[in-house]
């Protein structure tokens, strides 16, 4: 509920940077309850508002607070897992990681993901993130979700080949999506892969989750591994994982496409996907993304770590298909920080990306790949509270904002109007 104006706040800093709009200096934002009301300059929020009470940060920045838009907090404490297990370390290709990863899960105990799942929400505030884009493959933990200061979306994952197994998931996906989660949580589905679930289950998706307007968010082409499984049937995949599985009788002939083109024939390419990764997306895969409205989350460390390649940025932002980031997992990354995300995009993309535009896609294009543009992402009146104040960012307007990313350190987190109380170093 919003407070009255007499329970509002206004919190002034040396800069204000809410794009679309310039740096504001000596900038301020009104606060009221969980929302925002208004955004100025200081002296002309408290001449339109006498009397509201004033908390100031003199020689930081406010901006907006950051989304993930692609998160597995569930696998936070998978380092330590990890090492408990002794299973191999540093694994030399995907299709080893990805049964690395399942072998240290079968061990992991059910209260364990609950202690990840909350070092990973508290690791994502204290780094200045307000909004993720969650997978959640165990559905019951949502709880720990709803009961945070986050916001965002929750991705209910389903996979498998056996028919009456999936059709089970799917449908405890479907009513954990029915379920009360809050309104600073709303649901989807996550349909792992497309190497993950057979053919028909993709159909049962389209027959089941799209009238229901749930959006999705599907791994697509992360590695070569698995565009070459899609084309042919082949590779380490079919030769390595399906064994390891137990799923040779659901390999198929080859189909001769692209998981993108596997997709879209299924249907599940709409304006409300999220592809995520889209490492080895051909420009007939871009032509189809664009042509669908899909939004792209790229994972850039994540890609590098697992040594994957990288993503086409440059060509997805040429043919203006929305981006987002995100920082997948730490089964795959060094630190779930969306600053940590933006710096290595820029250094990795220099001549495609720009500070404004990483800031764009860490914060309104996350939230726009949620499907929660109107709910957060940017510093404008009606959203939600969610924003950071950013210290060592100097006075000079000249490149403020690459400051703020490669110098700034997050002083404080306000999150729905409310300012986070943990630990910030």
């Amino acid at each position: 509920m919003v407070k009255t104006m007499s329970e509002s706040a206004i919190y002034a800093a040396s800069w204000l940077v809410a794009p679309p709009a310039a740096p504001i200096a000596g900038g301020a934002v009104l606060v009221s309850g969980n929302t925002v009301t208004a955004t100025g300059t200081l002296a002309e929020l408290k001449q339109a508002h006498a009397g509201v009470p004033v908390v100031e940060y003199p020689g930081c920045a406010i901006l907006p607070g950051l989304v993930n838009a692609h998160t597995h907090l569930e696998l936070t404490h998978f380092p330590s897992w990890r090492l408990r297990t002794h299973v191999d370390y540093n694994p030399h290709r995907f299709v080893d990681w990805i049964i690395q990863l399942i072998k240290v899960n079968r061990g992991v105990k059910p209260e364990e993901y609950q202690a990840s799942v909350h070092e990973g929400l508290r690791l994502c505030l204290e780094s200045g993130t307000t909004a993720v884009g969650e997978i959640l493959n165990k559905h019951s933990l949502a709880y720990i979700h709803r009961s945070s200061q986050l916001a965002g979306r929750l991705f209910f994952e389903v996979l498998g080949h056996d028919r009456n197994m999936f059709r089970s998931m799917l449908d405890k996906a479907l009513a954990a999506c029915s379920a009360d989660t809050g309104a600073a949580f709303i649901p989807g589905i996550s349909p792992h892969t497309a190497y993950t679930i057979a053919g028909e289950n993709l159909a049962l998706l389209q027959e089941e989750v799209l009238p229901r307007a749930l959006p999705l968010a599907i791994h697509v082409s992360e590695s070569q591994a698995e565009t070459d499984f899609i084309f042919d049937s082949s590779g380490p995949l079919a030769e390595e994982l399906y064994p390891f599985l137990g799923w040779e009788r659901y390999l198929v002939p080859p189909r001769r496409c692209s998981p993108t083109e596997l997709l879209d024939r299924a249907g599940l390419l709409t304006p409300s996907t999220l592809a995520v990764h889209c490492v080895h997306v051909t420009l007939a895969d871009a032509e189809i993304l664009k042509k669908r409205g899909v939004h792209v989350a790229l994972c850039p460390r994540s890609n590098d770590q697992l040594n994957v390649g990288r993503a086409p940025v440059a060509l997805l932002k040429k043919m203006g298909i929305p981006l987002a980031l995100g920082t997948d997992s730490l089964a795959s990354n060094d630190s779930l920080s969306m600053w940590d995300e933006m710096r290595f995009a820029l250094e990795t993309f220099p001549k495609v990306l720009s500070p404004e535009d990483v800031l764009q896609i860490g914060t309104s294009g996350g939230a726009a790949a949620l499907g929660l543009e109107s709910v957060c992402g940017s510093l404008e009146a009606g959203k939600r509270a969610d924003f950071q104040v950013i210290a060592n960012t100097g006075t000079d307007p000249r490149k403020l904002l690459e400051r703020a990313i490669f110098d700034g350190q997050v002083r404080e987190v306000y999150a729905g109007g409310k300012r986070y109380r943990g630990v910030i170093s």
